[in-house]
């Protein structure tokens, strides 16, 4: 039984297993988002504001658990939370860069060009900037209680970022004033099929860090 749990163990740890899962998990959000429902006025062009929207939640989910990991191992002073909470601060801004031009692809199909001046735009851009600024300082620092901290704090700043910032032509959350359960559903589907994705994305920084150790 031994000899079976430590290969189990190998092949969870395989790169090239996750390797293949993470792609598999890709392909399938391609898929399903050429199914998404379409909208009355949007008509298929909604599924790129589908995709778009969900993309962000998920990179704000890890930002959360970013967060919440620091701050758990900064209580407790064990460093697997520590590693946890910058596997997800990472994985959070790897899908937050990613989601900048999944905007801009949303701004021309929807709006029929780039409103760059749209302030939650705006805010995303500062907050990229920011964020590879700062996890590479982290990163190179490599201090785990630092690292913690400055997730809580960077989660924070941003949720105040959001709530202070108008909305012009970005409305404030479409999907969840939508009458339509079925677009819910399908979003809500879409969001967890891709924090499937920020998931295994984290695992992998989260065996990188346990191995430098």
């Amino acid at each position: 039984m031994t000899g079976v749990n430590k290969k189990s163990k190998r092949l969870i740890k395989s790169p090239f297993l996750r390797g293949i899962l993470f792609l598999i998990t890709c392909l399938a959000i391609i898929i399903l988002i050429n199914f998404g429902p379409a909208e009355h006025s949007l008509g298929t062009h909604i599924r790129v504001v589908y995709l778009h929207g969900a993309w962000v939640w998920v990179s704000l989910a890890g930002f959360l658990l970013a967060a919440i990991f620091g701050l758990v191992g900064l209580i407790t002073q064990r460093i697997s939370f520590h590693h946890w909470s910058k596997a997800f601060g990472l994985t959070g801004l790897i899908f937050w860069i990613t989601y900048i031009p999944l905007s801009l692809w949303a701004m021309q199909s929807n709006w029929n060009g780039l409103y760059l001046s749209e302030p939650r735009w705006k805010l995303a851009l500062v907050f990229t900037i920011t964020g590879i600024l700062l996890q590479a300082g982290l990163y190179l620092a490599n201090k785990p209680n630092l690292t913690s901290a400055f997730n809580i704090v960077y989660f924070t700043a941003l949720v105040a970022a959001i709530r202070g910032t108008e909305n012009v032509m970005h409305p404030a959350s479409p999907i969840l004033s939508s009458d339509a359960w079925h677009i819910q559903v399908f979003f809500f589907g879409l969001v967890l099929l891709i924090f499937m994705a920020a998931w295994q994305v984290a695992r992998w920084w989260y065996l990188r860090e346990s191995d430098r150790i």
